[in-house]
């Protein structure tokens, strides 16, 4: 019997019934080998290719504080300053990590765009997300823009100051007393026409819209401004300009043209033309100006208001006292009677090539007519009358 079984076991191998090749199961265990091999690779892969997507990202991803931020910091942001000027600003205060991350946010925002100069209180390491928003928010601001118009005058420009700063006026006047520690040169006071200089801060006090630093004080306040002054005539060339184009006047002489004109022309387009007309009858013609606004800026440095021009006595305008008098003294004022704007500088130092003696304000917008002779100067008048502007002749 075992004899039988032990034959049909060896047909039923013979025959590959249940019998198993060994060469089969080495060809299969290659196969698990190989599987296992190329999923360890396959894993490999996927982490390198996971950290290298990681490490990737890290360079484009801009680096970023969270939440609102620790300490309060003061910051000021310059005027007509980019977006990116600002984000370099708050990564040295240390409000924001990066700039970049500061630029996203900003694209972000569609009134990322209205941020103003000024200084703010902001927080040290915040989300570039919420120093956006606060730079957005007035009440961060503790500094406002003060704005001083063309033509103000000195002791006007100290009344807007005080408004804005709460330094009391005595402050500025105090600080203006010597122009030249205010950052003027001394070349600036030199004139060319024998006439007398009035080495004061007016002319100088360049008109602007400036964002002061919260602690200045008054000195500093009025030496920014004449910082201004030189950057724009600096620009103008007008030291150089001057001279060459009028003939060797002194720039400080075409400064006070440049007052000059500032204080009469009612539109800018009549700015230089104004300034031609002070320079024909002061050198040219050698007559008295006879411009009134010289008698009432001597009437505002005594404490008295400005008249209109058909308002003011024969005593005041005659006034021999009066170191800027045009009425009867001939040549320029002894120094500006106002802080003019680039406009009228420019008029000042480039005015056109005419033989105009006289103008006179025409229209209600405050055009001017100008004229050669007395009879041309009369018909202006007649035109002035029929617009309805109220001379004294009419």
């Amino acid at each position: 019997m075992i004899d039988e079984l032990d034959v049909a076991f060896e047909e039923d191998a013979e025959s590959g019934g249940s019998r198993r090749d060994p060469r089969a199961r080495k060809s299969r265990g290659r196969s698990a080998i190989a599987l296992f091999l190329t999923l360890l690779l396959f894993g490999v892969l996927g982490g390198g290719v996971y950290f290298g997507y990681t490490k990737v990202k890290s360079f484009f991803v801009a680096a970023d504080y969270e939440g609102s931020g620790s300490t309060p910091v003061q910051v000021t942001i310059i005027k007509n300053s980019s977006l990116t000027e600002i984000g370099n600003e708050l990564v040295e205060a240390d409000v924001v990590k990066s700039t970049k991350a500061f630029l996203n946010a900003a694209d972000a925002e569609p009134r990322s765009k209205n941020i103003q100069s000024g200084t703010y209180v902001l927080r040290k390491q915040m989300a570039a997300k919420q120093a956006v928003a606060q730079l957005l928010d007035p009440n961060t601001r503790i500094s406002r823009g003060v704005t001083i118009p063309e033509g103000k005058t000195a002791r006007q420009t100290y009344d807007l100051l005080a408004k804005a700063t709460g330094i009391p006026v005595k402050d500025f006047e105090a600080a203006a007393k010597d122009p030249e520690a205010l950052g003027v040169p001394d070349w600036w006071f030199k004139r060319t026409d024998g006439r007398p200089v009035a080495k004061t801060i007016e002319g100088f006090l360049f008109p602007s819209t400036y964002e002061f630093d919260p602690t200045a004080n008054a000195q500093q306040i009025l030496r920014t401004m004449v910082d201004q002054f030189l950057t724009v005539t600096g620009q103008l060339q007008f030291a150089d300009n001057v001279p060459r184009n009028l003939g060797g006047i002194a720039p400080f002489e075409a400064l006070v043209v440049a007052s000059l004109a500032q204080a009469e022309a009612g539109v800018a387009a009549d700015l230089p033309k104004v300034a031609r007309v002070a320079y024909n009858r002061a050198y040219k013609n050698k007559i008295p100006l006879q411009f009134d606004v010289t008698t009432n800026y001597w009437l505002q440095l005594n404490g008295k208001d400005a008249k209109h021009s058909g308002k003011l006595t024969a005593a005041e305008m005659n006034d021999p006292k009066n170191p800027y008098n045009s009425e009867i003294v001939v040549g320029l004022p002894v120094g500006p009677i106002n802080n003019p704007g680039k406009s009228a500088l420019t008029g000042a130092m480039k005015p056109p090539t005419a033989s105009w003696l006289f103008f006179v304000a025409v229209d209600k917008q405050g055009r001017s007519a100008f004229a050669s002779t007395d009879a041309e100067h009369e018909k202006n008048k007649d035109k002035a009358c029929a617009n309805g502007i109220p001379l004294s002749d009419c």
